[in-house]
């Protein structure tokens, strides 16, 4: 049986546009040469005795949690869940969730800044034949995916509103996650239709139906659109940030298949 690996995460970089501005990480690569005038001062070892006149390169970065590809908790949300228990931080998710049957549903076709409701997944679980099973991790493929690192990131794709959240949580759904900037739709959408209606609750609403039922979601994925609609698994260990709305994590997607 052959095994192939999708990564699904972003490299982490700040060198294309994938966050709004002032909010993308800031990496300063520190060189060989470098590293060994720091060895030198740390340790007192000559440069001229150390290989080739090398010590070692480092990065140093300046981020938050949700910058590249990541994990957010349901702290990142509000600070309750489940109607009224204490959040979970990302060091207090369960592994088991991280781990699990993917299934991804393909919206590529959906216009930027339009909120996906239940009724629209319902209708894209039943035309790729899938029943919802509890443990799945639900992959929400948008056009936004094929925008990374383009100036109109941000603002590509549509997002999961808060009844199409609560859809997949009804159904035993844990982690989901979107290649879009946000589970939700673009902001500066959000914030269009709320001038439209009046209606405060339309923002950051797929996040804030964390406050109704736990879960997890990825953002900023990679390479959904090379998924199968099912018939893979998924992987997304978070970094273990104490206390963290967040965490970093190397999403992939393994499918097996006949030799």
């Amino acid at each position: 049986m052959t095994r192939r690996i999708i990564d699904l995460s972003v490299t982490l970089t700040d060198r294309v546009k994938s966050d709004p501005p002032g909010l993308g990480p800031k990496i300063t690569h520190v060189g060989h040469d470098a590293g060994a005038a720091e060895f030198e001062a740390m340790f007192g070892i000559p440069v001229d005795h150390q290989l080739d006149g090398k010590g070692a390169a480092v990065e140093r970065v300046e981020m938050t949690t949700h910058n590249g590809t990541h994990l957010d908790a349901p702290w990142h949300y509000h600070p309750t869940m489940n109607g009224g228990e204490r959040s979970m931080t990302i060091d207090e998710v369960p592994l088991d969730w991280c781990i699990g049957p993917g299934v991804k549903l393909d919206f590529r076709d959906r216009p930027d800044g339009h909120v996906i409701s239940a009724r629209e997944v319902e209708d894209e679980l039943a035309r790729i034949g899938h029943d919802l099973q509890p443990g799945d991790i639900v992959l929400v493929n948008t056009r936004a995916g094929a925008r990374y690192g383009q100036d109109d990131y941000v603002a590509s794709g549509c997002g999961m509103g808060r009844e199409a959240t609560l859809y997949l949580t009804a159904r035993g759904m844990r982690v989901c996650g979107t290649d879009a900037w946000s589970w939700d739709a673009p902001l500066m959408s959000q914030m269009a239709r709320i001038r439209e209606t009046g209606e405060w609750s339309l923002f950051w609403e797929g996040h804030k139906a964390g406050a109704e039922a736990a879960y997890c979601h990825m953002e900023k994925l990679a390479n959904l659109d090379q998924l199968p609609a099912y018939g893979f698994e998924v992987m997304c260990f978070p970094v273990k940030v104490e206390r963290g709305s967040a965490g970093w994590c190397r999403a992939v997607a393994r499918l097996d298949g006949d030799d």
